[in-house]
């Protein structure tokens, strides 16, 4: 017969250390009753909790300051950007600003300039947001075309405007690549117009609706699109049901930044344009040519333009920009 382990009957009394604690030096005897053994391994077990090592000397101060070099440069960056719109603000004939405010030419500039960005922001809404998903779904193609495809897009930031509207010339204007089969053909003359206004104002501003949008889409999760691929539902669908309502802050974002790019350009719109009053003479180009024979109306405009701007972030931050709080 094989033989049976004999089970080690002194082990029934131990109790296990809780976690956290200490055992000091448990003394396992052969004799004593069992109540006894128990009360020892009791008494040997502390309640005291181990102990974490001490702190190095300098860890408890507060890390949440800066450096004084960075403190500086961060300062005298500050002052680069607020400087010059402190200048504007005290310089400006506060006494004369409401009869330079409603001049002819100045509301003629005024109602222009907004038309123009509104449907500049229009249009940039509706070529802008397919851009973007075709922009956040490029992960998967080849290197060289998602590179081509991003700096495409990137271009317009970093490109001069004047270099932009000197391009939409070449390429709208009478003897332009697209610009002479418009004018044969439907008899189209596209420059010095006011829809060659809003064209230029979509070109500088388009990428900032376009990255604005990139960014919403790769930050939302595409499970939820998945499940409504699932049930059924078109691309379309989910696009338009889906994919829309979980980057319309992203959307909103980029239309306010695409709606104060549009308000403020200049270069593209004075080069493709012109500066015909009424017609494609905006509010910088109005600004532009009044400081040369009247720099009070010019002072005033900026103002204008300042206010115009500053006032649409300010609504908007809390509702539509992400992570921008007062």
């Amino acid at each position: 017969m094989r033989r049976q382990p004999v089970p080690d009957r002194r082990a029934r009394g131990r109790a296990a250390p809780a976690r956290g604690r200490r055992v000091r030096g448990v003394r396992h005897g052969c004799g004593g009753a069992p109540g006894a053994r128990r009360a020892r391994v009791r008494r040997a077990v502390t309640t005291r909790p181990a102990s974490p090592s001490a702190p190095r000397r300098g860890l408890g101060r507060s890390h949440g300051g800066l450096a004084w070099p960075v403190a500086v440069l961060a300062v005298i960056a500050l002052a680069v950007l607020v400087l010059p719109l402190v200048a504007l603000v005290v310089r400006a004939p506060w006494g004369e600003l409401g009869d330079l405010l409603t001049r002819r030419s100045v509301l003629e500039a005024l109602v222009l300039s907004l038309g123009t960005a509104i449907v500049a922001t229009g249009v940039c809404l509706v070529l802008g947001v397919p851009l973007a998903a075709l922009l956040a779904r490029a992960a998967a193609w080849p290197s060289p075309a998602r590179r081509l495809l991003r700096a495409a897009v990137t271009v317009p930031l970093v490109l001069p405007p004047v270099v932009g509207g000197i391009a939409l010339l070449l390429l709208l204007g009478r003897r332009g690549l697209l610009g002479g089969l418009l004018e044969d053909l439907f008899g189209i003359t596209v420059p010095f117009t006011t829809g060659a206004v809003v064209i230029a104002q979509v070109f500088v501003a388009l990428p900032f609706l376009v990255f604005a949008v990139e960014g919403a889409l790769r930050s939302t999760d595409r499970r939820t699109e998945l499940a409504a691929a699932t049930l059924g539902a078109s691309r379309w669908q989910v696009f338009r049901h889906v994919t829309l309502p979980l980057v319309a802050p992203g959307v909103a974002a980029g239309a306010v930044l695409c709606f104060t790019r549009a308000l403020g350009e200049f270069g593209a719109t004075i080069t493709f344009a012109g500066s015909l009053p009424g017609v494609t003479r905006t509010l910088p180009i109005a600004s532009y040519l009044a400081m040369q024979t009247d720099p009070d109306e010019a002072i005033a405009l900026a103002l204008l333009l300042l206010a115009v701007s500053v006032g649409v972030l300010l609504l908007l931050r809390d509702r539509w920009l992400p992570g921008v709080r007062g």
